[in-house]
C-alpha cells in the first residue's frame, strides 16, 4: 500500500502493556519503518512518546494521531492511514469492534491481544466477508492468548505426516501475575455465557469448514500424567487451535487438540478448580462484578523486577502415522513482556515478511506461520523438539 503514510501505528499506547508494546517497537522496528501512536488523550501520548526519545532520540518526531473507540471517523482516518493497525485498548467486546470495523473497510491489516471468545465470534460474524473483499487481514489473539499455544501446535504438527490423524495434548503452566486487560477480559467473558454462545451459533452459521477433513478441539476429564494434574482450560486458545487445523492442510485428515493447564499438587488443583467455579458464579452478580474489576485498574502493572520472574512453558505431546512427538514453547513473563514481544513482532511479520495471500479473519499460524516463529526465536523465545518423532 504504498499511498499509506504509516507502515504500522500502535492505538492505546497509554496502557500498561501498550506501552511496553511501544518500547519494543522502538528498540526493534527496522529502519525506514514509519510508524505512530494513537489514542484519544494527546498528552498521555506525548509522555510516551517522551519515554521513548530516551531510548532513540530520532522518536522525538514520532507521529501522534488522534483516535478515540467512540469516535468512528478518527478510527476510519487511522485506518485509511496504515498498513497495519495494532491495538491494546480492552476489554475488546466493550471497545474493539469500531476499530476492526473501520480496518475491514479501509483494507487495512489488524491486530489485537484479546483473548474474548464472544468479540472473536461476533467479528467474524458482523466483519469477516467484508475484510475479504477489501483484503484486510483481521488477525486476534496475538499475545499469550494464543501466540504460544497456535504456533506450538502449528510447529508439532510439522514434525508428523500430513496425511494421517493427528492427536495432541497441549499442557500450559507459567508463572506471573496476569495483565489488567487479561483480568477485565475473563471476567466479561464469564459473566456472558449466553452471549458467547449466541456469538459462536451466528459464526457457525457462517464458517465454511472443509468437507475432507476435520480439526477439532475436545474438552476430556482432569487426569493425572507422569506426575501432573491435567485440568482442562475453557480459554480461547483451544477454539484457535482448532481453527488453524481446520484451514491447513498440514494439520492432516482428522486432528483432534486436547487443552490443559498442568498443575503439580493435587490441592492446588482442587483449589484452582474451586476457586473457577466461585469466581464463575460471582461474576453473574453486577455488584460482585463491580467489586472484583475494580481490583484490578488498567494501566497498571507488576514492576521490571516482578515482570523478571514470570515465565511460562506449554508443553505439546502429539501423536499420528505409529509415532509421537514432544515439543515446548517456552519465555518470559507472559502477561506483559513476552506478550508485548509477541504483538510487536507479529506487527512487523504482517508489515514486513513475505506471507501467503491471505485475507479476513485469521489465526496467527494461518497468516504468519512459519515467519512469525523465526522472529518469535530470534526475540528469545523458544520452540524446542524434547523428544523427536
Amino acid at each position: 500500500m504504498p499511498d499509506r503514510s504509516y507502515d504500522i501505528v500502535l492505538f492505546g499506547a497509554t496502557g500498561f502493556t501498550g506501552r511496553l508494546t511501544a518500547r519494543y517497537l522502538a528498540r526493534h522496528a527496522p529502519a525506514g519503518c514509519r510508524w505512530a501512536l494513537a489514542g484519544r488523550n494527546q498528552a498521555r501520548l506525548a509522555a510516551v512518546r517522551d519515554e521513548l526519545s530516551a531510548l532513540d532520540p530520532a522518536l522525538a518526531s514520532l507521529p501522534l494521531l488522534s483516535a478515540d473507540a467512540g469516535d468512528p471517523a478518527s478510527l476510519a482516518a487511522v485506518a485509511a492511514s496504515s498498513r497495519v493497525v495494532v491495538s491494546t485498548v480492552g476489554p475488546y467486546l466493550e471497545h474493539g469492534e469500531p476499530l476492526v470495523a473501520a480496518c475491514a473497510a479501509a483494507g487495512t491489516d489488524y491486530l489485537d491481544l484479546t483473548g474474548e471468545p464472544e468479540f472473536v465470534d461476533l467479528m467474524y460474524a458482523r466483519h469477516h466477508q467484508r475484510a475479504l473483499a477489501s483484503g484486510a487481514r483481521l488477525i486476534h489473539c496475538c499475545g499469550f492468548d494464543s501466540i504460544p499455544h497456535d504456533l506450538g501446535a502449528f510447529f508439532t504438527v510439522g514434525l508428523l505426516p500430513d496425511d494421517v490423524p493427528i492427536t495432541m495434548d497441549g499442557v500450559v503452566r507459567a508463572g506471573g501475575r496476569p495483565s489488567a486487560g487479561t483480568v477485565h477480559s475473563a471476567i466479561t467473558a464469564l459473566s456472558r455465557v449466553r452471549g458467547s454462545a449466541e456469538a459462536a451459533k451466528a459464526r457457525r452459521a457462517l464458517e465454511q469448514r472443509p468437507a475432507d477433513r476435520r480439526a477439532r478441539a475436545v474438552r476430556t476429564a482432569p487426569r493425572r500424567v507422569a506426575g501432573m494434574w491435567l485440568l482442562p482450560l475453557p480459554t480461547i486458545d483451544a477454539q484457535v487451535v482448532a481453527r488453524s487445523g481446520r484451514a491447513l492442510p498440514r494439520y492432516g485428515p482428522d486432528f483432534t487438540y486436547h487443552h490443559y493447564a498442568g498443575v503439580r499438587s493435587l490441592p492446588v488443583a482442587v483449589a484452582g478448580t474451586l476457586g473457577i467455579a466461585t469466581l464463575a458464579g460471582l461474576v453473574q452478580l453486577p455488584p460482585a462484578r463491580r467489586v472484583l474489576l475494580s481490583r484490578f485498574q488498567a494501566g497498571t502493572g507488576p514492576s521490571v523486577e516482578q515482570r523478571a520472574r514470570g515465565w511460562f512453558k506449554v508443553r505439546f505431546t502429539a501423536t499420528g502415522g505409529g509415532r509421537r512427538v514432544v515439543t515446548q514453547v517456552s519465555g518470559g513473563d507472559p502477561g506483559y513482556d513476552a506478550t508485548a514481544i509477541m504483538l510487536a513482532e507479529s506487527a512487523l511479520c504482517v508489515a514486513f515478511d513475505e506471507l501467503p495471500a491471505s485475507a479476513g479473519q485469521l489465526t496467527t499460524a494461518v497468516a504468519m506461520g512459519q515467519p512469525l516463529i523465526e522472529r518469535l526465536t530470534r526475540a528469545g523465545l523458544r520452540f524446542e523438539v524434547l523428544e523427536p518423532a
